[in-house]
C-alpha cells in the first residue's frame, strides 16, 4: 500500500480511537463536580473510573482473541457502537450506581477499540514503518486527551456536566461510516472456530474479583480482614483454574505459550506500570487542580496540557525516528528514565507548589510515557507468530489496563485515607463553627466543592488534597524502576519489513515468515526443485545446505 492508501485506511481507525479517548477524557475535569452533584464519596469517585478500566481490562483479551477468529472490521465497528451507547446512557445517570453501570458498558467497547486499532494497524503496516504511523496514533491520543478535558470543562461550565456524555455521538457516527468506506481488509482464511467460553468466564471472574477487592479494601473493610482474605483467596483460585483451562483449551483466550517469548513476558511486566502512569496521572491530576488549587473544570483542563503535550511531542517525534533508523531500544530506555524522574518530581506536589514546576513535572512524565507506550506493542508484534498477532497485542493492552485499574484503585484508596487523616488533623485548630461545617461537608468522606467552603476550612481541604496527591504519586516510583529494568532487558531484535497481511498470506501459502526480519523461509525438504541439466551431481543434501 502507498502512503496515501495507508492514511486513507487509517482515517476511520484514527477517528474511532479519537472518539473513544474523547468520550473518556471529556468527563475527567468535571468528575469531581459530577460526584459531588450525585452525592458520592471518594470511593464512588474511584469506582466511576475503575469500573470503566475494569470492563476494559476484562474484555480486551476477549476482543483480541475474536480478532484472530472473526472479521476485524466488523468487530471494531461493533466495539465503537457499544462504547458510545454506554457513554450516552451515562449522561442520564441519577446516582453514582447507575453511572458506574453505564461506565462499565463504556469499558466493554473501549477494550475492543484499544486492542483492535493496534491489531488492524499491524495488518496493513510493517513493524519497521509502524513507528511512523504510531506517531499519528500518539498524536490522536494526545489531541483527545488534551482537548477532552478542556472541552469538558467548557461544556460543564456552559451547559452542565451531562452534556459531556453526549458530544461524542455525532463523531462516532462519522467514524463508523468512515471505517465502512475506507478500511479494506482481505478476506480471512476460513477455519473451524472454537471459542473458549470457560476461559472467558474464569478470567473475567478472577480479574474482576481481584480488582473489586483492591477498590473496596481500605474503605469498606480493612486490608487485613476476613472479607479481604476471602476475596483474595477466591480470585487466586479462579485464576489458577483459568490457567489450567487455558493450557488445555483448543483456542485459549490467552495462549500461555506466548510467555515463552522473552519479549512478550518483559513487555507485559513493563506495561503494568505504564498503565499506572497513564491512567493514574489523568485521574488524580484533575483532583489536584480542582481540590488543591481551586481551579474550575475549564482551568483544570488547561493546566493539564503539559502532560499530554509531552506525550504528543515525544510519541510523534520518536515514532518517526524509529521508522527512519530502525532503532528502538535506546529510545524506550530513555523514556523509562523520564517516567521515573517524572514520578519522583510529582511526588513532591503540595497545595502551594509553583504551577510552573507542576507543568514541567507533568511534561517530563508525559514525554516518557509517549516514548514507551506504543512501542511496547510494536516490539511484541514484531516477534510473535502471525497466528497470535491479535491475542499477543491484546495481552499487552490487557496488562496495561490491569496495571492502570489496580493502580487507580490502590491510589484512590490511599488518597481517601490520607486526605481524611489530614483533614481531621487540620480541623482540630479551627473554630467550633468551622469544625461543625467540616463535619457536615467533608466528615462523611464526600468530595466537597472547595469554592463553597469557608476560607479557613478551604485552606485545610486544599492542603490535605495537595499533600495526599503528592503522596499517591510516590507509589508510582517502585513501578517506574521495574519498567526501567524490564525495558533494559528486552532483546534488541531488528524491526521486520512485512505487514501482517503479507505474513498471513505467506503462512497460508505454506511458507514461514520470520517475524523479526521479514525474510521468507521456504521448507525445501518438501519443495519441488528442478535441477539444472548442467549440474546432475547436485543431491538432496546439497540442496538442503
Amino acid at each position: 500500500m502507498s502512503h496515501r492508501q495507508v492514511l486513507e485506511s487509517l482515517s476511520g481507525l484514527l477517528l474511532g480511537m479519537f472518539v473513544s479517548i474523547l468520550a473518556g477524557t471529556v468527563v475527567a475535569t468535571s468528575l469531581p463536580l459530577i460526584i459531588s452533584d450525585l452525592k458520592g464519596d471518594q470511593s464512588a469517585y474511584t469506582w466511576v473510573v475503575t469500573a470503566t478500566l475494569l470492563a476494559t481490562t476484562v474484555s480486551t483479551p476477549i476482543w483480541g482473541k475474536f480478532a484472530d477468529l472473526f472479521n476485524r472490521k466488523l468487530l471494531i465497528q461493533l466495539a465503537l457502537v457499544v462504547f458510545v451507547l454506554g457513554s450516552a446512557l451515562a449522561g442520564f445517570a441519577q446516582n453514582t450506581d447507575t453511572l458506574i453501570v453505564f461506565r462499565i458498558m463504556q469499558g466493554l467497547g473501549g477494550g475492543g477499540l484499544a486492542a483492535l486499532s493496534q491489531i488492524i494497524m499491524a495488518d496493513i503496516i510493517s513493524p519497521r514503518e509502524r513507528g511512523r504511523y504510531a506517531g499519528l496514533f500518539g498524536a490522536v491520543m494526545a489531541l483527545g486527551t488534551i482537548g477532552g478535558p478542556l472541552l469538558g470543562g467548557v461544556v460543564t461550565d456552559a451547559f452542565g456536566w451531562r452534556w459531556n456524555f453526549f458530544i461524542a455521538l455525532p463523531v462516532a457516527i462519522v467514524a463508523i461510516i468512515l471505517l465502512q468506506v475506507t478500511l479494506h481488509l482481505p478476506e480471512r482464511v476460513k477455519r473451524v472456530v472454537s471459542i473458549d467460553y470457560l476461559g472467558i468466564v474464569l478470567i473475567s471472574a478472577g480479574v474482576s474479583l481481584l480488582l473489586i477487592w483492591v477498590t473496596l479494601a481500605g474503605n469498606s473493610f480493612e486490608w487485613a480482614s476476613l472479607p479481604s482474605s476471602a476475596m483474595v483467596l477466591g480470585a487466586a483460585i479462579l485464576l489458577l483454574i483459568a490457567v489450567i483451562v487455558e493450557f488445555k483449551a483448543k483456542e485459549p483466550i490467552i495462549p500461555l505459550d506466548l510467555f515463552k517469548n522473552r519479549t512478550v513476558t518483559l513487555a507485559v511486566i513493563a506495561s503494568l506500570s505504564v498503565g499506572v502512569a497513564m491512567f493514574g496521572t489523568s485521574v488524580f491530576l484533575s483532583q489536584y487542580m480542582q481540590l488543591a488549587r481551586g481551579a474550575t473544570p475549564t482551568e483544570s483542563g488547561l493546566l493539564t496540557i503539559p502532560m499530554m503535550g509531552g506525550l504528543l511531542i515525544s510519541s510523534t517525534f520518536f515514532g518517526n525516528l524509529i521508522s527512519r533508523t530502525g532503532k528502538w531500544k535506546s529510545i524506550m530506555v530513555s523514556g523509562s528514565v523520564l517516567v521515573l524522574a517524572g514520578s519522583l518530581l510529582l511526588g513532591s506536589l503540595r497545595y502551594d507548589t509553583s504551577l510552573v514546576f507542576v507543568g514541567v513535572f507533568m511534561f517530563i512524565l508525559g514525554a516518557g510515557v509517549g516514548m514507551i507506550m506504543q512501542n511496547l506493542v510494536l516490539v511484541v508484534q514484531n516477534t510473535v507468530e502471525i497466528t497470535h498477532l491479535g491475542v499477543a497485542t491484546s495481552t499487552v493492552t490487557f496488562f496495561r489496563s490491569l496495571g492502570g485499574t489496580v493502580g487507580v484503585a490502590v491510589m484512590g484508596s490511599v488518597l481517601g485515607t490520607v486526605v481524611a487523616q489530614y483533614i481531621r488533623d487540620g480541623t482540630g485548630a479551627l473554630s467550633p463553627a468551622n469544625r461543625a461545617v467540616a463535619a457536615e461537608t467533608v466528615g462523611d468522606g464526600t468530595i466537597p466543592q472547595v469554592s463553597l467552603l469557608p476560607a479557613a476550612l478551604r485552606v485545610v481541604v486544599e492542603s490535605a488534597y495537595g499533600m495526599g496527591v503528592g503522596n499517591v504519586f510516590l507509589l508510582m516510583v517502585p513501578l517506574a524502576v521495574i519498567t526501567l529494568v524490564t525495558i533494559a532487558l528486552l532483546p534488541n531484535i531488528p524491526l521486520g519489513t512485512m505487514t501482517g497481511i503479507d505474513r498471513e498470506r505467506s503462512a497460508a501459502a505454506g511458507e514461514a515468515a520470520s517475524p523479526a526480519t521479514g525474510r521468507i523461509l521456504v521448507d525445501v525438504s518438501t519443495a519441488s526443485v528442478a535441477l539444472p541439466p548442467s549440474e546432475p551431481e547436485l543431491d538432496e543434501g546439497k540442496i538442503r545446505s
